[in-house]
């Protein structure tokens, strides 16, 4: 057995442990990373060669944590690991967008990516450590791979930039920046994270912080790599190309191709029409042998054709696809309250992007249990981002939720939940539905989202926009250019996707893909700079509909009261098996949450009506209420005595009101004084300090007869 071991040093005693040789030698490739308590394996494996007419890179990324990894056995009915949760396809998308870059253009073999937690540590976080584990994996194997790669967290913690925090430090409230960023010896291949309202300066500084700690852990993979023997990767012909046909394909294409993207056409749909038929008058030409024989390579020159037609005129002429100046934001429009039926609702559309979302406001028991290995908590947030086929003109049938959608739904939850009010009572739920889509559909559902919180009367500290920055350059020449909201064909045709959120005062979240070798950081400023200067821009579109929360809510939202009582009295307002407080939200049409803070009993009642909330506060302080001397209260008779009759004055607080308190008049019995139920009002008089029971009297508030 050939074990071979490598170490990263993060500074502090912190040390991070590469190992390959142990488990999992059947895979291509396989690697552990092991840092404290933690260790994820990482196996890579890929067939010997391309499936036929597979024109693209078909990577799978699976990340997956294991309960045992912690000593936990899953909560789920079957007891065992179902479905991938949200975390873990989240930190599947950071693998997947910093690995599939770095494969050769031509290399269409399937490859596998499983990376798995089997051991844990509940305040150190594993997903900056796997993609790590990833290109380890992919280093020692025989698989074509323009790497290593690796990643890293970079935060800034109360004033100090920190690579790999631990989760404790990271949720502690001097935290401004946590920041996830991939790169390889030479580039920046992704980042993704979110800030609190910070500058484009100091976003600059922790990218390239991470950067400079990615590279030190890339030499050692490349050591890595080396003693295991597998610089050299495996050979592989996935495309055979036909360069007499290429050649006719380009010359009968290629200018034509770039007529069409320098007519500046702002509806994609006529743009495709003209693209479609330049493609079908040249196939007219090919026999249909020569279309059989080659349909394969007509795809792939049909799209390099297009690629180097469109990135040619805007670099040469300074000319977009729809016509916009390289800075210029298309048109923005919007309406709130849209939809009558939500507790809040926008429409925000921005040139053919269009998002419709909604605001809906729970309670406590809509919460989100988060039942990770790692994270465990009860959410009050959620924001779910759709995108239907009917969006792009699909005729196709809308499935599960895709990673797409998981992934656009949390960078638009990371952007918006910066500025929303820590003290909410309420579960907040923001679903936006993508209508149409021409890139920036993201972007479109922070937006809308900011407008719909505000609608619904949410008191956002202040309102967040998002902007999709793109790039397209040469790197022969040294051209380029910068793309402020960039169309769906700018970000498949271009070298860059960068989505910047925040507020009129910073950067709130970001998500970047690069697709080139590398990016300067005077080119990353102007991109950023750009950015603020279109968020800024969309930012003043959307106030003119809305510029601060409504004052209220909306008439049919719910209404929430809070009461704190102490902590004696909650198992009375519960009552046995909750029998009261059952009976209290059937009665009234409420919804009440209790529970125990801090030695204290927190009762939070929702109701669409105040009349409901009133009715259940007046019971619970008749409950808790302390019964005081001297004052007087509306009483039910509970039973009739010779003696007198017992009488309950407060919830759960009963007395005797003995026949001579009853009357300035003698009475000689109870007959027919009072009957069961009815509410005769008395006053306390006093309490007896050694049995504690209660002095009542009803004649003390009668006026005295007249003496003859």
């Amino acid at each position: 057995m050939n074990i071979i071991k490598k170490t990263i040093d993060l500074g502090e005693g912190r040390i991070i442990e590469i190992e390959t040789g142990k488990l999992a030698k059947q895979a291509n490739g396989s690697a552990t990373v092991k840092y404290g308590n933690t260790i994820l394996l990482a196996t890579v494996c890929a067939d010997k060669d391309a499936k036929e007419g597979v024109d693209f890179m078909p990577l799978t990324v699976e990340y997956k944590e294991h309960m045992a990894s912690v000593g936990r056995i899953p909560g789920s009915f079957f007891k065992r690991e179902a479905k991938p949760s949200d975390d873990e396809v989240l930190v599947s998308r950071l693998i997947d967008r910093a690995l599939r870059p770095l494969f050769p253009e031509d290399y269409h073999a399937n490859v596998v990516v499983q990376v798995t937690l089997y051991s844990g540590d509940l305040n150190e976080l594993p997903d900056a450590l796997a993609c790590l584990a990833a290109s380890a994996a992919l280093a020692v194997s025989d698989i074509p791979f323009n790497g290593p790669i690796s990643e890293a967290r970079v935060a800034k913690i109360d004033g100090k930039l920190i690579i790999n925090p631990s989760k404790s430090a990271l949720e502690s409230e001097g935290t401004t920046i946590d920041l996830i960023v991939a790169a390889s010896a030479t580039s920046i291949v992704m980042v993704e994270g979110e800030m609190s309202e910070v500058s484009e300066e100091e976003m600059v500084e922790a990218i390239l912080f991470a950067q400079e700690a990615i590279q030190k852990q890339v030499a050692v993979l490349k050591e890595l790599e080396a003693e295991a023997g597998t610089t050299k990767k495996r050979e592989y012909q996935h495309e055979k190309h036909n360069e007499d046909l290429r050649k006719r394909y380009y010359d009968f294409a290629f200018a034509r191709c770039k007529e069409i993207a320098a007519m500046q056409l702002a509806d994609k749909h006529k743009r495709s029409e003209l693209f479609g038929a330049v493609k079908d008058e040249f196939l007219a030409t090919l026999t249909d042998e020569e279309k059989a024989e080659n349909g394969f390579l007509l795809g792939i020159y049909w799209g390099l054709i297009q690629y180097d037609a469109v990135r040619e005129v805007m670099l040469t002429e300074r000319k977009r696809l729809d016509g916009r100046k390289f800075d210029e934001v298309r048109g923005i429009w919007t309406e709130v309250g849209y939809l009558p039926g939500p507790h809040g609702s926008a429409l925000f559309t921005r040139g053919e992007t269009q998002s419709l979302t909604t605001v809906t406001l729970g309670t406590k028991l809509d919460q989100q249990l988060i039942d990770g290995a790692i994270f465990n908590y009860e959410k009050n947030f959620l924001l779910h981002y759709n995108f239907p086929p009917f969006s792009t003109g699909e005729a196709r049938t809308p499935r599960s939720t895709s990673r797409r959608e998981i992934g656009h739904g949390n960078l638009a939850w990371r952007a918006i939940e910066k500025v929303l009010p820590k003290d909410t009572p309420y579960t907040i739920r923001v679903v936006s539905d993508i209508l149409e889509s021409n890139g920036s559909s993201s972007m479109a559902t922070v937006c809308a989202g900011s407008l719909a919180l505000m609608d619904a009367g949410v008191q956002i500290k202040k309102p967040v926009s998002g902007i999709a920055m793109g790039l397209v350059t040469n790197e022969k020449t040294g051209a380029y250019a910068v793309l402020s909201d960039i169309l769906g064909d700018e970000d498949h045709l271009g070298d860059m996707d960068f989505k910047v959120c925040g507020t009129e005062q910073g950067i709130t979240a970001c998500q970047m893909d690069i697709k080139i070798k590398g990016l300067s950081r005077e080119l990353l400023v102007e991109a950023l700079n750009q950015a603020k200067a279109g968020r800024l821009h969309i930012l003043k579109e959307m106030t003119k509909q809305l510029s601060t929360p409504r004052t209220d809510y909306k008439p049919h939202a719910p209404r929430v009261e809070r009461m704190v009582i102490d902590k004696e009295f909650i198992g009375a307002v519960i009552g046995p098996g909750g029998k009261i407080i059952q009976e209290m939200q059937r009665e009234t049409g409420t919804t009440i949450v209790l529970e125990e803070v801090n030695n204290q009993g927190i009762v939070e009642i929702f109701s669409p009506n105040k009349e409901g909330i009133d009715a259940v506060v007046a019971r619970i302080k008749g409950i808790t209420a302390q019964p005081e001397i001297g004052e007087i209260y509306e009483a039910t008779v509970k039973s009739i005595m010779p003696y007198g009759a017992f009488v309950e004055f407060l919830p759960g607080k009963q007395g005797l009101l003995h026949i001579s308190e009853v009357s300035h008049s003698r009475l000689e019995n109870m007959d027919g004084i009072f009957k069961e139920n009815e509410v005769v009002k008395v006053k306390l008089l006093g309490i007896d300090n050694k049995t504690g029971k209660f002095k009542l009297s009803r004649k003390v508030l009668l006026d005295k007869p007249q003496a003859n």
